[in-house]
């Protein structure tokens, strides 16, 4: 009996040397090897199972042992089925694996057999902030807090870093939690094997600052690929030197590069939310929103609370005509609405889709609404209102949107612009001339102004002379404006000069090409009709 104690003791102790000397692979063969004479030996098992999690977590290698671990912790657990501590390691391997269901499921089988075990709750308050359920894990870390107050360093940090991101508590009050957080500190054990862990991180400390220097002075170039290169052979299972790895290869526009290295970040941990960020990115900038979609559902699914996400997938479906479900993120964003100028801007847009893809135009009316309340200051709302019920046919409701508008600004040019197309709708051609006039007085280079008065005194007063002049006008103002060199050819070949009219023609429907202002047709329909 003392020789089987004394031949266990030194096992112990050699697995324990080479755990220390970081040499995990000995130490888990020596283990290994111990389990084959000891089969049934629950220890050695939860030990092989600690050695394989350590392995999985060490950034000096990117193998994953997760579920290595998770066979050992089984085994053990066949000899011993109430073992809360077994329970919450298999808990552990399943949250490292990024499977989170299973993780909470084992959680909870912890806190069966001991449901005084703080660390399960804190882990749980983990997974919940993962899911964006930030109720939920308030509630789980207080609880954490509550079994273990003089040592949940890790709870109080999350509670105070999530009233941070909510902002739901006022700043002096949430600075208890902070406070906590560093006084419980040094009784934390498992705060304090984060800290370590993050120490080991400071040694890349100077590959950042090299790249940043390099960045400052000389911009984005291949010499940063090779320092991360190397540093990513010396910890292949560090995910942050991946993205940024990721990101130089963006910059440099080298985006199926980027595209593999925020991969590898994800596949070494699959709720990384940067590196779906960023890929998203990658994708957006090749215009693959087909891709893109996919990887902002996912981010969505990861944090659902997240009104960036929902408003960057609506982007990319209504890019790619999917516009029902577009506008349904686009609502979400708004009923999360994380700061008012924000979601009136996501409103805006709504209110725009509503009127210009879906021909919506109460709906429209709706969005610009709630954009005004939420930012009243905007002009471009009130213009958007107005826009929007003038082409509803609501003429004086629209009247009273502008109106409203000149109260706020009342030398904005768009604003008396729009004035003078509601009152030329109307018939109302006196006060048309007014506002279009007081619009190019406040902005002697508004070529739509000087158009549309053109076109007024072309077609409803007959006075060419004047309309030619307001038509160069906007010609100068926008050389690339088809409707102003159009209406300037109906203009000239009026006045007889057939061969400067089709010239003008031309260009209006070369610039047309690009601008598609107008029916290419119209135009060159006019141009036949000079020569005939």
């Amino acid at each position: 009996m003392g020789n089987t104690n004394t031949n266990k003791n030194k096992i112990k102790k050699e697995i324990e040397k080479f755990q220390k000397s970081g040499n995990f692979q000995k130490a888990i063969e020596t283990c290994q090897s111990a389990i084959l004479e000891d089969n049934n030996n629950t220890e050695l098992h939860i030990k092989l199972g600690d050695l394989y999690i350590e392995w999985h977590l060490d950034i000096h290698q990117a193998k994953q042992y997760a579920d290595e671990a998770i066979t050992e912790y089984q085994l053990a657990l066949e000899t011993c089925v109430n073992s809360a501590e077994i329970y919450y390691k298999i808990g552990m391997a399943f949250y490292y694996k990024q499977e989170l269901d299973k993780a909470l499921n084992y959680f909870k089988l912890t806190l069966e057999y001991n449901p005084k075990m703080s660390q399960a709750y804190y882990v749980m308050a983990l997974i919940s902030l993962k899911k964006g359920n930030f109720t939920e894990s308030l509630e789980l870390a207080q609880k954490a807090i509550s079994l273990s107050p003089f040592s949940a360093s890790r709870a109080y940090c999350l509670i105070h870093n999530i009233k941070t991101l909510i902002k739901k508590e006022s700043k002096l009050k949430n600075l208890y939690y902070g406070l906590m957080s560093l006084l419980t500190l040094p009784f934390d054990k498992y705060a304090l094997k984060d800290v370590v862990k993050r120490i080991t991180y400071l040694k890349f400390i100077p590959v950042l600052l090299k790249t940043s220097l390099i960045i400052f002075f000389k911009g984005f170039n291949e010499k940063i690929i090779d320092i991360y290169r190397e540093a990513i052979e010396k910890a292949p299972g560090y995910d942050e030197l991946y993205i940024n790895l990721g990101r130089v290869y963006y910059e440099l526009k080298r985006y199926d590069d980027a595209i593999c290295e925020y991969k590898m970040a994800i596949w070494l941990d699959s709720l990384n939310v940067r590196a779906y960020f960023y890929l998203c990115q990658v994708y957006e900038e090749m215009r693959d929103y087909e891709n893109a979609i996919e990887i902002c559902r996912k981010l969505i699914e990861m944090q659902p609370y997240i009104a960036d996400f929902h408003c960057k997938l609506a982007q990319y479906l209504y890019l790619e005509n999917e516009i029902d479900e577009a506008i349904e993120h686009y609502q979400n964003a708004i009923t999360i609405n994380p700061s008012p100028q924000w979601t009136s801007v996501v409103a805006q847009t709504l209110g725009f889709i509503f009127q210009e893809n879906t021909k919506d135009l109460d709906a429209s009316i709706s969005s610009y609404q709630i954009a005004h309340n939420l930012n009243p200051a905007d002009i471009d709302i009130y213009l958007n209102l107005g826009n929007v019920f003038y082409e509803k046919g609501s003429y004086d409701n629209a009247l009273t949107i502008y109106k409203k508008a000149l109260e706020s600004a009342p030398y904005n040019a768009r604003i008396h612009c729009n004035l003078g197309y509601l009152y030329w709708g109307k018939g109302n051609l006196e006060e048309a001339i007014s506002e279009y006039e007081k619009a190019i007085k406040y902005d002697n280079t508004y070529d739509i102004a000087y158009n549309n008065l053109g076109v007024i005194y072309l077609d409803d007063l007959g006075r060419v002379k004047k309309a030619i002049e307001l038509f160069e006008a906007a010609r100068r103002s926008n050389p690339n404006y088809a409707l102003a060199n159009y209406n300037l050819a109906r203009s000239i070949a009026i006045t007889g000069d057939k061969i400067e009219a089709a010239k003008l023609y031309r260009i209006a429907l070369d610039i047309n090409n690009y601008t598609q202002e107008m029916d290419p047709v119209e135009i060159e329909e006019k141009i036949q009709d000079l020569f005939t």
